[in-house]
């Protein structure tokens, strides 16, 4: 049986969050930014040692509020879709504080304005562009401890550019969004075990 998870990505501009889908999604990278303006949705299939997981990801364009409620969210092209998700990717940059900022407010307005009675939606921080890592503002355990001890949320650094961590992102969101095969204790390893065996691709 196949499982579908829908999965959005928020960020300020710049951060890199559509770096990192198609680094995701394509293996490749490019130095010219070019800003997200419109929703976009990506349809991969992703196979996990033997098994397959469809992924709707879709990439958001950075928005000033989350949507308080559905006619709210509908009423916006750029946030449709954006309340129904299985779970939250919220990307910013190590090297800029503001960004940082952007994802605290965002976390904040999700736990706010969810439907309330839905089961706990998860959330992973992101912090991109660690190959920048001298340019770092805040400190690498604060965040984490912040995030992680605090916010309860998953949190992982990669970098877009040499497609560190893009994998293991991946597999954190599988993590948390309940793959019976993902949760369990040794999935973590296993999950790389099937890279290095050539069985875990995109589709």
């Amino acid at each position: 049986m196949v499982s579908t998870y829908r999965v959005a990505v928020l960020g300020a501009r710049g951060v890199g969050k559509s770096a990192i889908v198609r680094q995701f999604l394509y293996n490749e990278f490019s130095e010219v930014c070019v800003p997200t303006t419109t929703r976009r949705l990506y349809l991969p299939a992703v196979v996990m040692n033997g098994h397959v997981h469809d992924l709707q990801i879709l990439d958001f364009p950075p928005i000033t509020a989350f949507p308080v409620n559905t006619l709210q969210e509908w009423a916006d092209a750029c946030c449709r879709g954006l309340r129904s998700v299985h779970a939250y990717i919220l990307v910013y940059d190590i090297c800029c504080f503001d960004s940082f900022e952007y994802v605290k407010t965002i976390r904040q307005q999700i736990l706010e304005t969810r439907v309330i009675g839905t089961s706990e939606t998860p959330i992973i921080i992101v912090g991109n562009k660690r190959d920048l890592q001298r340019g770092r503002v805040i400190p690498r355990w604060n965040v984490s401890h912040l995030v992680r001890k605090t916010w309860k949320c998953g949190y992982v650094e990669c970098s877009a550019k040499y497609n560190w961590h893009i994998l293991l992102l991946f597999s954190e969101l599988l993590k948390s969004v309940g793959c019976a095969r993902c949760k369990h204790v040794h999935a973590a390893l296993r999950f790389q075990g099937a890279l290095r065996r050539n069985r875990c691709a995109i589709m």
